[in-house]
């Protein structure tokens, strides 16, 4: 089996040759004899297109880079997924200004510049304010210069998030619309050339297409969002009906483009961290059933991540129709390998079983504990992929890479 054939077999609860075995770079750093140079310039840390759109790297990162990490991945027997990620438009009759409020000044922060972003929308004016703090520690995404609707980071460094009244709510919809036509030319355009090398190498092709209630709270704030769902409900179904627009769209085009095996969707501010199990089934839990049948409509696997509150509410995302949940952790979720394989083993792909965070402390019998344990319990599902969770860092070890390797090649 070469790398898709076996991660698809796992995908539909067939038997693997083995276990397979994928990572995430969050800008790994892999050891010199790995690295490669593109246009002159030596690539010393490891991304992903995953992360397009959602953050700043601080450096180019590009398919012949996506290709030469998963090529070198699978030099060392381990699998690698390949992603693509679905952009948004901006409204062409959107205009905005931007600005720095200095330390101390009026709407401000006392200590750290402020960078501001006002939008004019025909929906009305939205004003996203976030501190500019520039950590710039190497290998790490950094901040850019300006305020994107959507940057990840933006959540723990705002002073102003973009809606913080329902009258804010109908701007969104300029903000964060549907593709645009020269950006879906562009997207079958780069998928035409992913789809070429992936059939080549025996690689699966995720797209990353939709945010849910991950965008929701990028335009909220945490607080915000919950306070929004519980004392303005209507207003907060509101902006959800824009996201599930939006996130539709890029679903749909995503999944009925050839090479695509699977769509997924973000999840990480979906969890018992932020919402009841009732506000998860009344906000959450339908989007993510119509996004899972628009996929299996297009013959596409459907993959979700989540990484706490998978106990309670794994079931009902296996009942909402996803195929592949990212992810089981055994050291942030408060799930056992086996209450995960007896509640959800029989129902979906699992990935995890282990942690970055093993990795990176330097115990080796740690992650043979991990490992061993995670494809014991797990492998016999036959819908299991053992993945650090959630991604390898910049100050992840490579001898913690090595000795995961070690232990799977000895037990898968």
């Amino acid at each position: 089996m070469n790398s898709r054939d076996r991660i698809r077999a796992v995908l539909d609860g067939q038997s693997p040759d083995h276990v397979p075995l994928t990572t995430w770079c969050f800008g790994f750093r892999p050891p010199q004899r790995l690295r490669w140079q593109t246009d002159g310039r030596e690539i010393e840390y490891w991304y992903t297109q995953r992360l397009e759109h959602i953050h700043t790297l601080p450096q180019p990162w590009g398919l012949d880079d996506e290709l030469r990490r998963a090529n070198a991945w699978l030099s060392l027997g381990i699998d690698d997924v390949l992603d693509i990620s679905v952009p948004w438009a901006c409204d062409p009759e959107v205009s905005w200004v931007d600005s720095v409020i200095p330390p101390g000044g009026a709407g401000g922060d006392a200590t750290t510049p402020v960078m501001v972003r006002e939008y004019q929308t025909p929906a009305g004016t939205v004003r996203h304010a976030v501190k500019k703090t520039a950590e710039g520690q190497p290998g790490w995404v950094v901040q850019p210069d300006h305020v994107p609707i959507i940057e990840d980071y933006n959540i723990p460094r705002a002073v102003k998030h973009a809606v913080t009244a329902p009258g804010d709510v109908p701007a969104i919809k300029h903000l964060f619309a549907p593709p645009n036509a020269e950006q879906r030319r562009q997207f079958a355009y780069r998928m035409a050339t992913m789809k070429k090398a992936a059939d080549e190498m025996g690689l699966l092709v995720q797209a990353w297409t939709s945010f849910g209630m991950d965008a929701a709270v990028w335009f909220t704030g945490v607080e915000g969002a919950v306070l929004m769902a519980m004392e303005e409900p209507e207003a907060f179904g509101r902006l959800l009906d824009i996201i599930r627009e939006t996130d539709y769209a890029r679903t749909e085009l995503a999944a009925a483009m050839p090479g695509v095996d699977m769509v997924c969707q973000r999840g990480w501010y979906s969890s018992t961290d932020f919402w009841s199990p009732r506000l998860f089934d009344q906000f959450v839990y339908p989007q993510v059933a119509e996004l899972a049948a628009l996929a299996h409509r297009h013959g596409k696997k459907f993959g979700y991540v989540m990484t706490t509150g998978v106990k309670l509410l794994g079931p009902r995302l296996a009942d909402a129709g996803v195929d592949l949940l990212y992810f089981v952790d055994p050291i942030q979720d408060q799930i056992t390998l086996e209450e995960a394989r007896d509640l959800l083993g029989d129902r979906m792909t699992l990935v995890g079983g282990t942690n970055a965070l093993s990795l990176t402390d330097g115990n080796a019998r740690r992650i043979r504990d991990e490992v061993e344990r995670a494809v014991e319990i797990l492998g016999p599902t036959n819908r299991f992929i053992l993945h650090p969770v959630d991604a390898v860092f910049p100050d992840t070890p490579w001898e913690g890479i090595e000795c995961m390797i070690e232990a799977w090649k000895q037990c898968r």
